[in-house]
């Protein structure tokens, strides 16, 4: 069985534009349709009923569409609402979370009995970091290795208002929420959230040669491969795939940035 159905993805903003890049990567025959919602971004600094409500609008608006699976691609519409929602749709509902395990999983050394400690710095919304999934996410692994949290609203806001490219407020931001660590004893960075997938080359500039900088996005792809693979749903093989991009803002600056995103 197979299903040229296409896969909702949506997002508070742009930043889901970085995991429908890694489904055009790695599910080059499956349809995509990304909504993103930028006239209500930032999600992060709102309250978790008001992204709720928000991420119901866009489900409904999928589901109308005829998609077979939801991916969220927001770390912060994932902690107030996947819960709820696949409590709601029969449809997989994939959702995300920083990639914490990944990081604190570098510890783990097949040649030592002994975990490493890693001291990690997960960079994320506030609301991601303020609620209770990413607290039973951080329970996990905070015993043995040593994991703070970085709100980076502002980051958000500059992938949004198109100033990706200028290098020295990204740097200057930047050094603004990471100049109080001693980054030489940093082992990771995780991405909590998908507009900071696009920062990837400035934390490297920013970070020395050993600390990794760490996203979720291929794993969650990965995971919705085997998803529709059990339910018998992945496109085949001779599909043609393809993206189509909306968003709630209807201006043409957002349609241009967003496929500049996507085709970066």
């Amino acid at each position: 069985m197979s299903s040229t159905a296409p896969i909702g993805v949506f997002d508070s903003g742009l930043g889901g534009i970085s995991v429908v890049r890694q489904i055009v990567r790695d599910m080059p025959h499956e349809r995509v349709l990304y909504f993103g919602d930028s006239a209500n971004a930032p999600y992060g600094v709102k309250t978790p009923d008001e992204v709720r409500a928000l991420s119901f609008a866009i489900v409904e608006r999928f589901v109308r569409e005829g998609v077979k699976a939801v991916v969220i691609a927001c770390n912060t519409a994932t902690s107030a609402a996947v819960n709820d929602l696949r409590d709601t749709y029969d449809i997989p509902i994939i959702g995300m979370e920083p990639a914490l395990k990944i990081a604190c999983d570098r510890g783990d050394v097949p040649s030592d009995p002994h975990h490493i400690p890693q001291r990690v710095i997960v960079a994320a919304t506030p609301l991601t970091l303020r609620e209770r999934k990413f607290a039973e996410l951080m329970d996990r692994f905070d015993g043995d290795n040593e994991i703070v949290k970085e709100p980076c609203p502002e980051l958000v806001e500059i992938v949004e208002s198109g100033r990706l490219g200028d290098h020295d407020l990204v740097m200057r931001t930047l050094h603004g929420y990471f100049d109080r660590y001693d980054l030489n004893r940093i082992d990771s960075v995780v991405l909590g959230c998908t507009h900071f997938v696009f920062y990837r080359d400035y934390f490297r500039e920013l970070l020395p040669e050993r600390a990794a900088v760490i996203d979720g996005n291929e794993g969650t792809v990965r995971h919705l491969g085997v998803v529709l693979e059990s339910l018998g749903k992945l496109a085949p093989e001779n599909a043609d795939g393809g993206v189509k991009l909306g968003n709630s803002d209807p201006s043409e600056r957002i349609a241009a940035l967003s496929r500049e995103l996507l085709d970066a």
